[in-house]
C-alpha cells in the first residue's frame, strides 16, 4: 500500500491558492497553521474565515465524503450552524479535502453554555430526532447497536478502584448504579434516531453570550441511541445542563439516566486508561470530563422508574 503523503503548510498554501480566487494574487499565501484539535483529519485554520480537513486515509475519505452529504440533509432542522463546504475534492490521489467557512465562535471548552444555549441544544436533539432516518441511511450513515450498560457499568467499577488507588475518584459514588438499575435503563427497542454520535466540548461552538452557534464534525454520525448525545453533551457541558437540554427537546427520565451513566462509566474508564497508559487523551480534560458528568442532579432522587418513562 502506498504511503499517504504527510501534508505540510506548503502543501496547504499551495492548494488553498488554488480555491481561493482572493489569495491567488498574493505571493505568499494565505496564513495557515494547524488546529491543535486535529482529531481523525489533518486540520488546518486558513487565514480567519475558513478550515481545512484533510483525510489521512481510504476509511477517513469515505467518512468524509458521507459528512458532506449528511451535513446537507441536516442543516434544515437543526437550530445551530453546520459548516458549509466552499470547495472539496482530492489533495492526494485517493485522498479527500473540504475547505469550510468557519463558524464563529469559540471551543465548547473554553466558553461556558448558558441557559439560553442549552435551549440551543435542546433544538439539537429534537432536530436530530426529527431527521428522516431512511434518507440518512440512504447516505450511508451505519447503524450502531446499543451500548450494554451493565457491561460498562463492570468495567466502571474495576477502573474506579483504579482511580480510588490513585487519589482520583471516591469508588463509591459507583454504588448508585446498581444492576438491576443498569438494566432497568437499557436502550429501548425501536428508537433508533440520527446522533451525532461525538458532542464533546471542542465540537459546539459558543458565542461570547453562552449560545450555542454550531456543531462541528459529523463524521461519527450514526443511527442509535439518543443517549448516546445525551452522555456527549455531559462530558461537554456538565450532567444538569445536558439533562435540562434533552428534557426540552422532549426525552424523559429513562433516556436522560441512561445518558448520564453512559458518560459517567465512560469518564471512570477513560481516566483509568490514561493513568495506566492505554489512553492518549489529555489528563487535564480527563479531570474535568469526570467532573462534569459526576455533577448531581435532581433527577437522581428518583428511586423507580414508571413504567410508563416518567417525565422529569
Amino acid at each position: 500500500m502506498t504511503q499517504a503523503p504527510t501534508p505540510t503548510a506548503d502543501t496547504v498554501r499551495q492548494l488553498v491558492r488554488s480555491l481561493l480566487k482572493d489569495s491567488a494574487a498574493d505571493s505568499t499565501g494565505p496564513e495557515v497553521r494547524p488546529v491543535a484539535e486535529g482529531g481523525e483529519h489533518s486540520t488546518w485554520w486558513v487565514g480567519t474565515r475558513h478550515v481545512l480537513r484533510l483525510a489521512p486515509n481510504r476509511e477517513a475519505t469515505l467518512r468524509q465524503r458521507r459528512e458532506l452529504r449528511l451535513r446537507d440533509l441536516v442543516r434544515p432542522y437543526l437550530p445551530v450552524a453546520v459548516p458549509a463546504s466552499v470547495a472539496h475534492g482530492e489533495w492526494a490521489p485517493g485522498l479527500t479535502y473540504t475547505l469550510d467557512t468557519k463558524v464563529p465562535g469559540r471551543s465548547g471548552e473554553d466558553q461556558d453554555v448558558s441557559a439560553v444555549g442549552e435551549a440551543d441544544l435542546a433544538g439539537l436533539l429534537s432536530g436530530l430526532r426529527e431527521v428522516p432516518v431512511r434518507q440518512a441511511e440512504a447516505l450511508g450513515v451505519p447503524r450502531t447497536a446499543p451500548r450494554s450498560l451493565e457491561a460498562l457499568r463492570r468495567a466502571a467499577e474495576q477502573a474506579a478502584e483504579r482511580l480510588a488507588a490513585a487519589d482520583e475518584f471516591d469508588a463509591a459514588r459507583l454504588h448508585q448504579l446498581t444492576q438491576p438499575g443498569a438494566v432497568q435503563l437499557a436502550a429501548q427497542s425501536a428508537t433508533a434516531v440520527l446522533v451525532h454520535h461525538d458532542l464533546k466540548g471542542e465540537h459546539l461552538v459558543v458565542s461570547a453570550d453562552g449560545r450555542v452557534r454550531g456543531v462541528l464534525d459529523w463524521t461519527d454520525a450514526a443511527l442509535g441511541d439518543p443517549a448516546e448525545d445525551i452522555a456527549g453533551l455531559a462530558l461537554a457541558v456538565g450532567a444538569p445542563a445536558a439533562v435540562r437540554a434533552a428534557t426540552l427537546a422532549g426525552y424523559g427520565a429513562r433516556p436522560c439516566l441512561r445518558g448520564l451513566w453512559l458518560a459517567r462509566c465512560d469518564t471512570v474508564v477513560r481516566l483509568a486508561a490514561q493513568l495506566d497508559g492505554r489512553d492518549t487523551g489529555p489528563l487535564p480534560l480527563l479531570r474535568a470530563q469526570l467532573r462534569h458528568t459526576w455533577e448531581a442532579i435532581l433527577l437522581e432522587r428518583v428511586t423507580e422508574l414508571r413504567d410508563g418513562d416518567g417525565e422529569l
